[in-house]
């Protein structure tokens, strides 16, 4: 299976306008997953990667281009991610490409990313394709998290790689149910280094779970090297194993780069998937 390293992240890449799925390039899930003692097909989570993209075109059979917001949903179950520079470079060879109709380009996206997230398994399945057109702009959402703001608390800040430590539930005291946003989330992409902004929102029933500890976890990924979805990832098993709650959702919203915004969310029971919204910084 492929590396980070093999892909075309932090490397000159050609524009290539005319459609072509082998530059889509997966990689698999399970290397960082098991170095958080995540075992494959034993998932400790429900859930998907929510991505948008903002930036998708193509010719109609007169040749005029075409526009759409594409949503995109991945299960976590796939054994594969999709490094985000090679869906870049894919969804830029719709560009020149002519296609009969909308739904052929739904169609063609759904059974190319289905195909490269499911790669190399003896399991198959589809990932979800939504096309918002133009006359429907206006009625994509613009939404903060819900939740209360953690960043209202003046701490201070220490620790700027992953601190598990720092997260701690008072388990004497009567459980709560809790939804916890932060707009402090940064990490950095694994292989350039480059920043990642975000941020997440934190939903649990249990123990209370100190605030301000949670705040500064949050804030310790600051200059840690991960992608987007094994970072939720990482989130959601420390809290889940160092605070014990009875239930969990960890939802991270990152800013967009390059016309593509990636959303992972993660949860301990199975429920209907957050509204594809925006934040204000997206």
């Amino acid at each position: 299976m492929n590396t980070p390293q093999e892909s075309q992240l932090g490397k000159a890449s050609a524009y290539i306008d005319q459609y072509d799925a082998s530059l889509l390039f997966p990689i698999a899930r399970a290397t960082q997953r098991e170095a958080m003692g995540i075992k494959d097909g034993a998932l400790p989570f429900f859930g998907a990667d929510l991505w948008t993209g903002f930036e998708l075109s193509w010719l109609n059979p007169r040749g005029k281009p075409q526009l759409a917001i594409v949503h995109f949903t991945i299960p976590c179950e796939t054994p594969n991610i999709i490094e985000s520079k090679s869906f870049k470079l894919y969804l830029n060879s719709f560009n020149s490409t002519v296609f009969a109709s909308a739904d052929a380009v739904r169609d063609r996206l759904r059974a190319d990313l289905s195909e490269a997230t499911w790669r190399g398994s003896d399991r198959s399945g589809t990932i979800g394709v939504r096309l918002v057109l133009p006359d429907a702009f206006d009625q994509e959402p613009v939404h903060e998290l819900d939740g209360l703001n953690l960043d209202r608390l003046d701490i201070e800040c220490t620790h700027y790689q992953p601190a598990p430590e720092l997260l701690r539930a008072d388990q004497d005291e009567v459980h709560v149910n809790e939804t916890l946003t932060s707009r402090l989330l940064k990490s950095n992409c694994l292989v350039t280094g480059q920043p990642d902004w975000g941020s997440v929102q934190i939903r649990y029933s249990g123990a209370p779970i100190d605030q301000a500890g949670l705040l500064a976890y949050i804030v310790s990924f600051r200059n840690h090297n991960e992608f987007h979805e094994p970072c939720a990832e990482r989130i959601f098993i420390d809290i889940w194993q160092r605070c014990q709650p009875t239930k969990l959702a960890v939802h991270a919203r990152y800013t967009r780069r390059g016309g593509l915004d990636i959303n992972p969310f993660r949860t301990s029971w199975p429920q209907d998937l957050p509204a594809n919204i925006r934040t204000a910084r997206q």
